[in-house]
């Protein structure tokens, strides 16, 4: 069964070179685990997915202009985390499980690797 993801969540992109985080925003004030809890529209770099050190991919223009050496990580994520919750709603939107992903303009897949909550669990 899969975790309800809220604020503090470790996330890990398949091309950076560290782990970075989510930061949920209480727009849709629901909590889990006393925290604020994810949906799938919380995908818009820098303000929920922050960055994940250097990007080491040679479709990141940066990365191909400086001849494959890693540059700084600025995910590009256009479309939300999938697939989400098919039956727990966040506001509006379904609620972003533990085992959704997030793909990035450049190729990365972004991943949960904690939820930052270990109490709730989403169907």
């Amino acid at each position: 069964m899969a975790q309800q993801v809220c604020t503090g969540a470790t996330l890990m992109c398949s091309f950076g070179t560290v782990p970075g985080q989510l930061v949920v925003t209480p727009e849709n004030r629901v909590g889990a685990g006393g925290l604020p809890a994810a949906n799938i529209a919380d995908h818009i770099p820098l303000k929920n997915v922050l960055p994940f050190g250097l990007c080491t991919t040679p479709s990141n223009p940066q990365v191909s202009a400086a001849l494959g050496a890693p540059q700084p990580c600025i995910p590009v994520t256009a479309q939300p985390w999938i697939p989400g919750s098919p039956t727990v709603r966040v506001g509006p939107q379904p609620a972003l499980q533990s085992s959704c992903q997030l793909i990035c303009q450049w190729g990365g897949i972004i991943t949960v690797q904690q939820p930052g909550q270990l109490t709730v669990n989403t169907a």
